[in-house]
């Protein structure tokens, strides 16, 4: 993309409604503008983040055996009367009635609209196990929407339901999520503890919520160092091995790691040596629930168990903030100039800056590179404006892309260009070409 012909409206000023750094470099940055309280448009930068987190989303969810469909962002009423929750969930669910009276809503979750489609369909313990999931705009009513998509009303979210014919099937699939959850998180450059929390509206008794750690984030948390040394890497598992997903679960959950909702002062300082004691601020960014029979029940999803019984299924809910995790990517990944994108979510592979556009030999050389990465299935953002090369430095260190091109007369004089890391900001002369191969290089397997 040519920046000359894309739209980005960066600010100079940060606007004085923006309280924490990730809500002030999205706007400064042009990712997002506010419609009104809590709810944004995503501008096109954004936008292209947004859908790389999704895409990373999909594909782990894929690798995990889940199926992606898409439910209506409006729901019935009766159905929630069904389950109970219409009147218990409170004021954060907004209720609308239509043209012919009926009672609607705009869905914050779909536990009840997953269970109709679910017992309309499936009959028999053949057809299990079953995870269904979707990404899907959401809206809850906040009370006080802040820290712009860190707490918005209006937000994306990944939310998926497993049914399982028995209490220990569906607790392989709690696992499995958990699993899932790791490897989604670390190719966003980003650690997620899992840690015992409540569960608030959606029920059930087994739970850990996700937690990136940064002292902007709205829960306390307590926890023992050693889970920070904790990565998932690039290791496979078989997600229909009940040992291998038990295993990765009792090595992420086993060290203390608790919200402030699950605390247990006196189990911490049992459990854990003073030396490795931490209470530090996280941001929620995923959370998997196994709630059993509280849907499945009220709402008639039976099966057959195969010894001519009809039982209720098994189930449980996960979900992941896609809208969220930009905010919580640049609270953990940001500097004073700006913010630094971890490859897999970068909206552009790398930045082009031509120091001085209308120099026949460095707008050749740009348009070269910008050609050959193109050519490599990378996308280049091609800084081709007629401005200055102190201005053009300051919108890539900006909008965080992670690697930089400097292109200019001297250094083609050598028959080199600039190669920037944003992260380091450690620079290397090479030739054009040799360029373009580290960045294809850098981005193989990303």
């Amino acid at each position: 993309m040519r920046l000359s012909r894309y739209f980005l409206p960066v600010l100079k000023e940060t606007p004085a409604e923006a309280q924490i750094v990730s809500h002030r470099l999205m706007l400064r940055a042009g990712m997002i503008r506010q419609a009104s309280a809590g709810i944004y448009s995503w501008l096109p930068l954004g936008y292209r983040v947004l859908r790389n987190i999704e895409r990373i989303v999909h594909e782990e969810q894929a690798r995990a055996g889940h199926i992606p469909l898409l439910m209506p962002t409006l729901q019935s009423a009766d159905l929630w009367r069904e389950s109970g929750r219409y009147d218990a969930y409170g004021e954060e669910m907004l209720r609308i009635t239509d043209r012919n009276n009926r009672d609607m809503l705009y869905g914050p979750t779909n536990e009840e609209l997953i269970t109709d489609i679910f017992r309309s369909h499936v009959t028999s313990y053949k057809d299990l196990p079953l995870t269904l999931y979707h990404i899907q705009w959401k809206f809850r009513d906040e009370i006080r929407p802040r820290f712009g998509v860190m707490r918005g009303r209006e937000f994306l979210m990944k939310d998926g339901y497993n049914f399982d014919v028995s209490k220990e099937a569906a607790l392989h699939a709690y696992n499995r999520h958990l699993v899932s959850y790791l490897r989604t998180y670390e190719r966003m450059g980003l650690q997620a503890i899992p840690m015992r929390a409540e569960s608030g509206p959606i029920g059930g008794d087994d739970t850990h919520e996700f937690l990136v750690l940064a002292s902007t984030g709205e829960s306390g948390v307590f926890y023992d160092s050693e889970v920070t040394d904790l990565t998932f890497g690039d290791r496979e598992i078989d997600y229909d091995d009940v040992a291998q997903c038990q295993a990765v679960l009792e090595e992420f959950t086993s060290r203390y790691a608790r919200t402030d909702d699950t605390h247990d002062e006196a189990v911490f300082h049992e459990r854990v040596p003073e030396a490795r004691r931490r209470e530090a601020r996280g941001i929620e960014v995923g959370q998997i629930f196994y709630f059993g029979t509280k849907y499945s029940e009220p709402m008639g999803a039976m099966v057959d168990d195969g010894q001519g019984n009809r039982v209720p299924v098994h189930m449980g809910s996960h979900g992941i903030g896609v809208s969220r995790l930009v905010g919580a990517i640049i609270e953990a990944s940001h500097d004073d100039k700006g913010i630094v994108w971890p490859e897999g979510v970068t909206p552009f592979h790398c930045g082009i800056v031509n120091l001085r556009q209308g120099d026949g030999a460095a707008d050749a050389a740009c348009e070269g590179l910008y050609k050959a990465l193109r050519a490599q299935g990378l996308e280049p953002l091609y800084d081709d404006r007629e401005e200055r090369a102190g201005a053009k430095f300051a919108t890539m260190d900006l909008i965080g892309l992670p690697w930089r091109i400097t292109v200019g007369p001297r250094g083609l004089e050598k028959g080199v260009v600039e190669l920037t890391s944003r992260k380091s900001g450690e620079s290397e002369e090479m030739s054009p070409e040799a360029a373009v191969a580290r960045i294809a290089e850098i981005y193989t397997g990303v």
